[in-house]
């Protein structure tokens, strides 16, 4: 089989695991192989990058030296302040020019945002960090994002979510080239989700249990949020509010983007976490205390927004016994 070159791009700030993760997945798919299938090199603007953690990354090519291979994956590595600073125009314009020509290319992590500076990424579906969802959507909206993939394919486009979905990507794309078989065994021999239970939104924090909109509507919240065991229908928390039904409806949705109804199955979500994710009480108590009831609503719930179990939840992210 004819060697793959996979390109690392990296700036400065780089986070390691954005590509030490991956090339030791493809390092160990060329040792299952029994042959050298892919070729991993860093390209940075220079020789020497200092990483997010302080390491001094030696890159095997400068980008202006790159342009006489033969790139098979371009792979567009993050940094912590990937969102708040994009790399010098120079740096885009390479990736403008050079990452069409490889068979495929993509980013991990913040990568995201020189990729789409560049508009290759428009008019395509790609996923990004939790954390970066709402950033990419604002600055690049003929993007397409799935907030809760961890690994998204559009085309010649490959991206990953952040960080540790490096090495699903890695995984994804052994498994193009060689087949189940291979990527399994490179999984299970680095002890790696051979495709990972649920998506990204078990990970995510954001706006968890924070009062929104006006006054009036974060005092009902707050009630919500300290008493989530009461009953909560629309025409109750109307009543409360004193406003007809259609006008909460309608404020809870300019306020906040979701229903009341959503919003309170939303906070006794996040509050269950909490409880998982503390403690070690029996479902049934989190599910009293949450305001879910019964354990059958609350696995419903976790299902539904999380893709995954409380059972599962509490594995991966609970107290150790």
């Amino acid at each position: 089989m004819t060697e793959l070159l996979v390109v690392f791009v990296i700036n400065h700030n780089v986070q390691l695991m954005d590509i030490a993760g991956p090339a030791d997945v493809f390092a160990e798919a060329n040792t299952l192989r029994g042959e050298p299938v892919y070729r991993c090199v860093i390209a940075a603007p220079q020789k020497s990058i200092r990483s997010s953690c302080g390491f001094v990354v030696q890159a095997d090519y400068c980008l202006k030296d790159l342009n006489t291979l033969c790139i098979d994956t371009l792979l567009v590595a993050g940094a912590p302040d990937a969102a708040h600073s994009l790399p010098a125009p120079d740096f885009i314009q390479w990736l403008c020019d050079t990452a069409p020509q490889a068979r495929r290319f993509g980013s991990i992590c913040g990568g995201v945002f020189a990729l789409a500076a560049t508009g290759l990424l428009n008019n395509r579906t790609i996923t990004a960090h939790w954390a970066d969802v709402e950033p990419v959507r604002q600055r690049f909206p003929a993007i397409t994002v799935n907030a809760d993939s961890i690994v998204e394919e559009d085309g010649p486009v490959r991206t990953a979510a952040g960080v540790s979905s490096g090495l699903d990507l890695a995984l994804a794309l052994v498994r193009e080239d060689l087949g189940e078989k291979i990527a399994r065994d490179v999984a299970r021999q680095l002890i790696l989700f051979y495709k990972r239970p649920g998506g990204q939104r078990q990970y995510s924090r954001q706006k968890e249990l924070s009062p929104a909109g006006r006054s009036a509507l974060q005092s009902l919240q707050r009630q919500i949020m300290d008493h989530p065991s009461t009953q909560y229908s629309v025409d109750a928390m109307a009543e409360m509010m004193q406003l007809e039904r259609r006008q909460l409806t309608r404020l809870f949705a300019q306020e906040t983007g979701l229903s009341p109804a959503q919003w309170v199955e939303q906070t006794r979500l996040a509050i269950a976490r909490r409880l998982l994710e503390s403690g070690r009480s029996p479902l049934k108590i989190i599910a009293a205390e949450a305001g879910f009831g019964a354990v059958r609503t609350l696995r419903r719930a976790f299902q539904r927004h999380l893709g995954i179990t409380p059972v599962e939840y509490r594995k991966r992210f609970g107290p150790s016994l």
